[in-house]
């Protein structure tokens, strides 16, 4: 018998009357745990908590506040192994490299950063005249749903700030990989004030009732384009502040003349990180028309040496697509791509069994128009399509709804800066891709996100300005 997980609310336990199974990715024969289907009662109830629970953390102190992103920092430390163990079962990704591991650092990392930042008062105006503070004042509850990529990563960026800031969090994962959100959150409430952190599980109908509940004060959003625009037009109706990082198709130029082999670990791990199953990773690649054998000879060769398996076997690097609708829309897309002239020169066919493994696959003689460069595959395929004119290859990286990452490839640096400078995304990368770092703000333009998250920028998403303007 799998073991079930409950919700947490209000610092306690709590279970539900229907629980659905979560399978392994690598293996959907294997039932990983249960997760429990929250009702509206349930969300009632930790929104309910989270309100209570804010009424006096909204007056904590900043030692309070510090100490509270720092036990999160001590908790995920200290079940790290736990967490990764069952992040790869019900995610799929490996336990090692960029896996769940790699996850677990990271969720430590942003925590133990974002408990040192601050948002001090700020003296507008001191004189004989009046006096004027800038004040920056939690927003209240924050609604927060996270997706079934980086489940715990995301989870952490979402609660920490929330805390540091005064508020308190109902956390929403992903219906793929919930149980190691349910069992972070469990652990983390042994040790927070009650009502601080809720975590409730369910299908998308959950999500919608959560961001259009009338006691959230901010919604924090990681997912599609599509759910995105839905989440801020139901904010809108309330006039509630939002974070929303969405979808990228994020470009990658190859100077002309550029030696592939020197970059090929960067464009690989830029592109495959997470079998591609990330935001902000390299989704296509742009070369000039005389290093396409080149290039392409690099990436196979340097993938040659990336074991994809099981994530719970240590020698994996790469895992398996994490459920089948995404399964089934890489494969759509890399059909499609063949259908319209393009050549797999390595993968390119589903591995077959009962799981949702799909080896590397670079696709040529694809270009615009064709889907697998026009939209977001999110998987472990990467169209690499030529171009004759740098420029003209610019405005074909910039001609998209996207603008989440991009990034430009050279020995050249005056050149790869000129580039930079030209793309138009959030973040954009010279000879790397998809570098995050909690002290550096990130997120998207255009259909890719709205407002920012990480570094004092990002904290500050989580606040509203408050002017105290007193006469002398």
């Amino acid at each position: 018998m799998s073991k079930k997980y409950n919700m947490s609310i209000g610092g306690e336990s709590v279970a539900a009357d229907k629980y659905v199974d979560v399978r392994n990715p690598a293996n959907t024969d294997e039932v990983v745990g249960q997760a429990p289907q929250a009702t509206p009662a349930h969300l009632e109830q930790a929104i309910s908590a989270a309100r209570k629970a804010f009424g006096s953390w909204r007056h904590s102190s900043e030692d309070d506040r510090v100490g509270a992103c720092q036990i999160v920092a001590q908790v995920v430390t200290d079940n790290a192994e736990e967490l990764a163990q069952l992040l790869t079962k019900e995610q799929g990704k490996p336990l090692n490299g960029l896996g769940s591991r790699f996850e677990l650092g990271g969720c430590a990392g942003w925590a133990g950063f974002t408990a040192g930042l601050s948002l001090p008062e700020k003296v507008l105006q001191d004189d004989d005249e009046k006096k004027v503070i800038q004040q920056r004042v939690p927003l209240g509850v924050v609604g927060s749903i996270t997706p079934w990529n980086w489940p715990l990563m995301i989870a952490i960026w979402h609660i920490v700030p929330g805390l540091r800031t005064g508020n308190t969090v109902v956390i929403k994962p992903s219906p793929f990989t919930p149980l190691s959100t349910l069992r972070m959150v469990e652990m983390i409430n042994k040790k927070l004030p009650a009502g601080l952190v809720n975590v409730v599980s369910g299908g998308d109908e959950l999500g919608a009732k959560l961001t259009s509940h009338e006691g959230i004060d901010k919604i924090v959003f990681t997912g599609s384009i599509a759910t995105g625009k839905k989440v801020m037009a139901t904010a809108a109706q309330r006039v509630v502040p939002v974070t929303l990082e969405l979808g990228g198709n994020d470009p990658g130029i190859l100077l002309p003349g550029t030696d592939p082999a020197k970059y090929a670990e960067g464009l690989f791990f830029g592109s495959m990180i997470n079998s591609g199953q990330t935001c902000g990773a390299l989704k296509r690649l742009y070369v000039h028309e005389d290093d396409l054998d080149a290039t392409t000879q690099a990436l196979v060769e340097f993938s040659k040496n990336i074991p994809l398996g099981d994530g719970s076997d240590e020698n994996s690097m790469l895992g398996p697509l994490q459920n089948k609708r995404q399964f089934d829309r890489v494969v759509e897309l890399v059909e499609d791509a063949k259908d319209n002239g393009g050549t797999a020169v390595i993968g390119g066919e589903p591995l077959g069994g009962d799981n949702y493994f799909y080896p590397v696959t670079f696709v040529t003689g694809v270009s615009d128009g064709v889907r697998l460069v026009d939209e977001e595959q999110f998987g472990p395929v990467l169209p690499i399509i030529t171009y004759t004119d740098l420029d003209d290859a610019i405005a074909r990286a910039n001609g998209t709804q996207f603008g989440l990452d991009a990034s430009v490839w050279g020995d050249n640096r005056k050149e790869t800066a000129r580039v930079a400078a030209q793309l138009e995304a959030g973040t954009v990368y010279e000879n790397k891709h998809a570098d995050i770092a909690p002290n550096i703000p990130f997120g998207g333009i255009k259909c890719s996100g709205f407002g920012v998250e990480f570094g004092e920028e990002g904290l500050a998403a989580y606040t509203s300005i408050k002017i105290i303007n007193a006469a002398a």
